[in-house]
């Protein structure tokens, strides 16, 4: 080794601390997890939020809000996912540095965990959709975006029909089912239909929606998807193409105008994925995952959730690990993602 590389090694770091990062990314990255004492919090104490971020009781002045939304009232196979965004919450080995994208997405916007959705019913689905929306539209009223943790899928129904309501968006979907079911056991609302709701109401754009991911049982109940124009990409698809592939063909499908983002975690294979409602085996593994989510950098992403999270079914929290990632590549888009595109990183 050559010794006067190793005392200037020695000269630098020997006394150096776990915050002593130089370079301007990663000393900002530090800063963000540095506490007034001059540590870093630990992971186990205080009150969980995602990414340690700051707490509200409201989406005031917030350029993106992240909200719990504790709703399964639409599952048609396994409950649970209610308690999704608690499990979510208390994971933290994510972020807060970007590596893709070279920074750390929450300095570069107003961020905080503003809570969960009030419902005024734990029982009726029809008033909890009903509430999702009106909360929805206060945010987005107020030009906040929201970041989203379910949930069962049927709650991004609302989230659409709020987002949309001025001009349909377009869609973003990993998932393995297709979701544009009809109407199930006599109620057209729940998680296996949201996207036929929010097409037939004008808020979400078939044509520049693409599905991501999809396979199982349940191919016969997707017509709508296909016949609406959607472009669905099925899972032996997606595998014989590769992640690039797929990327840029979603770039081209969803276009320069708003996109909404969703992921439901029975996308991936339930061997990185078991603790959800519906597991369907065969699906993405989390590279593939987080390397498409990642490849969409650039998009004029309005809004994005993750759903499905039922953690009873998750032993090892293989998936709320994931399922917060995903959340913070979600997050990502939303706020550095956009400008890395700009600059051509």
């Amino acid at each position: 080794m050559d010794k006067a590389k190793l005392e200037a090694l020695r000269a630098r770091y020997v006394n150096g601390d776990v915050f002593d990062a130089t370079d301007p990314v990663l000393r900002r990255a530090a800063a963000d997890i540095e506490g007034p004492d001059g540590q870093r919090r630990a992971p186990y104490a205080g009150i969980p939020t995602f990414l340690d971020l700051p707490s509200a009781n409201d989406a005031t002045g917030l350029d993106v809000a992240v909200i719990g939304v504790p709703m399964d009232l639409g599952v048609s196979n396994r409950p649970g996912a209610r308690f999704g965004p608690r499990a979510v919450r208390t994971i933290e080995r994510i972020g807060p540095y970007h590596p893709a994208f070279k920074a750390v997405p929450m300095a570069a916007a107003r961020a905080a965990d503003v809570g969960d959705v009030p419902f005024r019913s734990r029982y009726s689905l029809e008033q909890s959709l009903e509430d999702i929306e009106r909360y929805y539209a206060a945010l987005h009223a107020n030009a906040v975006r929201p970041l989203s943790v379910g949930g069962d899928h049927s709650i991004t129904y609302p989230i659409l029909k709020a987002l949309g309501r001025n001009a349909p968006v377009g869609l973003v979907h990993l998932d393995a089912h297709c979701d544009t079911m009809g109407a199930y056991d006599g109620s057209k609302f729940h998680h296996g239909g949201p996207f036929r709701l929010a097409v037939l109401d004008g808020v979400l754009d078939p044509e520049r929606t693409i599905q991501i991911g999809i396979r199982g049982s349940s191919n016969m109940f997707w017509e709508f998807s296909h016949v609406s124009g959607m472009t669905v990409v099925y899972m032996d698809e997606f595998t014989q193409a590769g992640v690039a592939a797929i990327a840029a063909r979603a770039r081209t499908v969803v276009g320069d105008g708003p996109v909404y983002v969703s992921v439901d975690v029975d996308g991936f294979d339930p061997a990185f994925a078991p603790g959800t409602g519906t597991p369907e085996v065969g699906g993405l593994t989390p590279r593939e995952g987080l390397s498409l989510l990642r490849a969409l950098g650039g998009l004029d992403i309005i809004g994005a959730d993750v759903v499905e999270v039922a953690p009873q079914y998750d032993p090892t929290t293989n998936t709320a690990q994931l399922a917060a990632q995903l959340l913070f590549e979600e997050f990502a888009l939303m706020t550095v993602g956009r400008r890395a595109q700009a600059k051509g990183t």
